[in-house]
């Protein structure tokens, strides 16, 4: 019996997986041309007319899958979960920021309070940053949307959204602690500002402070040189270091939604603007450096 050795395209079919589509050595020990083409007949019958694979399925050679077709974001995907996000993120924070307020014990000084700001940053910042980007603060919006991070019909429902949670967070804080120790505290509001000569030192606080949080947040979630997975981390120590650094200066607030919620539900408004003006003149001022100085050559609108 005479051995052949001939080439044939081959696809072998078992249970449906293709094994390879190119053309490989075959050596047989036929007895007659007929049995040859026999065989042939029966290769081709396991599968060669199958030279197309089915999308999405996957060849040992290659180990490559192909991704199945991305839905689009619907509208509830991309306008109304962010916001209820906002809210619910800013809420929470608000609310637990407000609570270790009220209830901390002046032996505990600025710790606690610093501790709980940032802890409660951190993981709210975790939790809904694939959802909403979890701003929950004006000033990061704001710079957000300056160094191209959002889009800017996507602005004013994110600001609403984080004022309402600051009220409900606030509200939430007061059904909790008692009255007493509610009163004492004004409802966590910032009552640290009683004249006129503090303001300058306190506007610069949170003017400066605000801008480093805001560095932070750009720096580590938009701008694509320097994105980092470490961005919750990294706003959250942002957070304590500001408290315990200028706690006394400002209240170090940061943020004018966790000034407004408070301010509401104690009816406390002295001086509040403070915690307007210096939050906000502080993400500009971040966003502005970020755009002009540190960014990359896609955020930078100078010296390209």
């Amino acid at each position: 019996m005479r051995q052949y050795q001939y080439r044939l395209p081959v696809i072998i079919n078992c249970q449906d997986t293709i094994i390879s589509r190119s053309l490989v050595s075959q050596t047989l020990r036929l007895g007659s041309q007929t049995d040859r083409v026999r065989f042939t007949l029966e290769v081709q019958k396991m599968g060669v007319e199958k030279m197309e694979l089915d999308e999405g399925h996957s060849t040992l050679m290659s180990g490559t899958k192909k991704p199945p077709p991305v839905r689009p974001p619907n509208t509830f995907e991309l306008i109304i979960q962010p916001c209820l996000a906002e809210v619910v993120g800013t809420m929470f924070f608000v609310f637990i920021g407000c609570v270790s307020v009220i209830e901390n014990v002046e032996s505990a000084g600025r710790v606690q309070p610093a501790l709980v700001h940032g802890l409660a940053v951190a993981v709210m910042v975790a939790c809904m940053d694939q959802i909403s980007g979890s701003h929950f603060n004006p000033p990061f919006t704001i710079a957000i949307y300056l160094c191209g991070g959002m889009k800017l019909f996507m602005v004013v429902p994110y600001l609403i959204s984080q004022l309402i949670g600051g009220v409900l967070g606030a509200a939430m804080s007061k059904m909790m602690t008692s009255k007493e120790n509610y009163a004492n505290a004004t409802g966590a509001a910032f009552t640290i500002l009683q004249s006129e000569d503090q303001l300058a030192g306190a506007i610069f606080g949170e003017i400066a402070m605000t801008c480093l949080v805001s560095m932070v947040v750009l720096l580590g979630a938009v701008n694509a040189k320097s994105k980092s997975p470490m961005v919750p981390f990294l706003v959250g120590c942002t957070v304590i270091i500001n408290i315990l650094a200028g706690g006394d200066v400002s209240g170090t607030c940061l943020n004018p939604a966790r000034a407004l919620g408070p301010a509401v539900m104690a009816n406390y408004w002295t001086y509040h603007w403070v915690y307007w003006a210096g939050p906000i003149a502080g993400g500009l001022l971040a966003a502005g450096l970020v755009r002009l100085v540190l960014g990359d050559e896609k955020t930078r609108i100078i010296m390209k």
